[in-house]
């Protein structure tokens, strides 16, 4: 298992697990970052914050602070 915030663009992957507060868990909830979703980084910005994953086919981004709460179990030949 890896963070997804550790995630490189291109892995992909199934969450695990989300460790947030409630109402922000409850907000990535409905986004699709549930556990048992999988998970596609896409790219990140410039700078490397924030990043874009594909969850249920719809783009989102997250910021490093909040992915580093999610884990997520990388597909077979993701890189580690």
């Amino acid at each position: 298992m890896t963070l997804l915030s550790d995630a490189r663009v291109h892995d992909a992957g199934v969450v695990e697990t989300v460790d947030l507060a409630e109402e922000v868990s409850h907000y990535l909830a409905h986004l699709g970052f549930l556990p048992g979703t999988r998970v596609e980084v896409l790219r990140r910005a410039p700078a490397g914050d924030p990043t874009v994953y594909r969850v249920d086919n719809v783009e989102v981004a997250l910021r490093r602070d909040t992915a580093r709460h999610i884990t997520l179990k990388l597909e077979h030949g993701a890189r580690k």
